[in-house]
């Protein structure tokens, strides 16, 4: 069994597990639930952190310095145990460290931690990765948290702080077509449709917005996502109205596109790290209460 620690003010309380670091409740002061609380017969997950990778690869495997390697979808760090490094009243932080395991699928060696800052109504969800290594270090990571929409998301529209015209990148399974589909033509407001996820997320590029807000066309529910380090945006829920939530998705990377080559270096939105440095990056969700 995971354990949890618990961070919380006077507006927000919010659940974070050891496994993946994910978020697993976020709750008002009056006790309502903003987070997707997971389903095995729907999705299972709520706000698994995406790492080395976001997205899929080309039939999962990716080559380096002339070495092929298996990484499945989204990376591996949702399903590993992390260490709680430090924890207060209102910011908790985990670690997660390459091993010998690690090393089969992702020949890096690093330190991962993921930071969880509460003031006020607003979460601060930072990535830190730190190569340790004398070597050059590739990777992606990006957010995935699922936002409860207990009326159906059709009830809910996202707005954007920039006037935006949506072409969402279609799906061949996992991996990008060159081929688009217009959503949206040069508004701020998105309503959300069940249609729009038969295939599966939509992805988009090179938006200007830094900001969008998820709130229920009554005005009974506002939550805001601010992701200024972030250069793809992806918007998923099940199909067919039957996940009750929409994941809203800030990504540092992208998945494989369908004429990919495997290299891993010239990888589509990869970051790369040099030997012992640094590299952090940050959204924020805040919930108004």
């Amino acid at each position: 069994m995971s354990n949890c620690v618990t961070i919380k003010n006077d507006k927000l309380s919010i659940d974070i597990e050891n496994l993946g670091a994910q978020m697993k409740s976020i709750k008002g002061a009056n006790g309502t639930e903003y987070l997707w609380q997971g389903d095995e017969n729907v999705w299972a997950g709520r706000a698994p952190v995406l790492f080395p990778i976001c997205g899929g690869l080309k039939d999962d495997k990716y080559i380096f310095e002339g070495k092929e390697y298996i990484l499945n979808k989204h990376g591996y760090a949702r399903t590993k145990e992390f260490t709680l490094e430090k924890s207060g009243e209102n910011t908790a932080v985990f670690l997660h460290k390459s091993d010998e395991e690690t090393k089969k699928s992702y020949p890096f060696d690093y330190e991962f931690r993921i930071i969880y800052t509460l003031d006020g109504n607003k979460i601060t969800v930072t990535y830190e990765t730190k190569n340790i290594s004398d070597k050059t270090m590739y990777f992606s990571v990006g957010a995935h948290e699922g936002y409860s929409c207990p009326e159906g998301i059709e009830e809910y529209e996202i707005v954007f702080d920039k006037p935006e015209t949506l072409d969402s990148y279609v799906l061949d399974g996992n991996l990008l077509e060159k081929n688009t589909v217009r959503v949206m033509e040069n508004s701020t407001v998105f309503p959300l449709k069940c249609e729009y996820f038969s295939v599966d997320a939509l992805v988009f590029r090179n938006i200007n917005s830094r900001k969008v807000q998820l709130r229920n066309k009554n005005g009974s529910r506002k939550i805001d996502v601010e992701f200024n380090g972030s250069d793809y945006l992806l918007f998923w829920t099940k199909p067919n109205g039957i996940g009750k939530y929409i994941c809203i998705e800030p990504w540092c990377g992208i998945q494989d596109g369908v004429d990919s080559d495997y290299d891993f270096v010239n990888k589509e939105g990869i970051i790369s790290l040099e030997p012992f440095g640094t590299h952090s990056v940050s959204h924020t969700i805040t919930i108004e209460v």
